[in-house]
């Protein structure tokens, strides 16, 4: 069975997290990847994908009130709206990136790494070993394994 070392890309392009976001855009779109770990004080801390880009050009979701007896109650949450605000405004990375990103290690098998794919719609996902970045596994290594098959 492949494992994530099998497939990974060992030479990591990583964002920081003050990298100004039409940088970081060229970044991914000149190296064809979907997105790139963001590293600090060689600590992986977040990762950034196009996605993130994408949501930027988004319109805002106004959050939705209901009424009870004269009281209004919002149905969202204050810190969905807020967190969704930053990322559409944001002008660094660590502003649009997603924080904590889920990591896996050079073990982890082809299985567990497209469940991760398909179920939490994760396209770059960093590799670590004894927490250290080794590489990425991103959606289209994961398609190249289909062509070797």
């Amino acid at each position: 069975m492949l494992k994530a070392k099998d497939i990974m890309t060992t030479e990591c392009i990583t964002l920081t997290p003050d990298t100004e976001i039409a940088a970081a855009a060229k970044i991914l779109i000149d190296n064809k990847i979907n997105g790139a770990p963001v590293v600090e004080n060689n600590e992986v801390v977040g990762v950034l994908c196009q996605a993130d880009l994408v949501a930027q050009q988004k319109k805002i979701t106004l959050p939705s009130f209901f009424t009870l007896l004269d009281g209004v109650f919002p149905l969202s949450s204050h810190d969905e709206l807020e967190k969704e605000m930053t990322k559409i405004s944001a002008l660094t990375v660590s502003e649009a990136m997603t924080p904590a990103p889920i990591f896996i290690t050079p073990e982890t098998v082809m299985e567990d790494i497209a469940t991760m794919m398909a179920n939490e719609k994760l396209y770059t996902l960093p590799v670590l070993e004894d927490d250290k970045l080794v590489g990425v596994v991103g959606k289209e290594d994961v398609l190249k394994t289909l062509l070797q098959g």
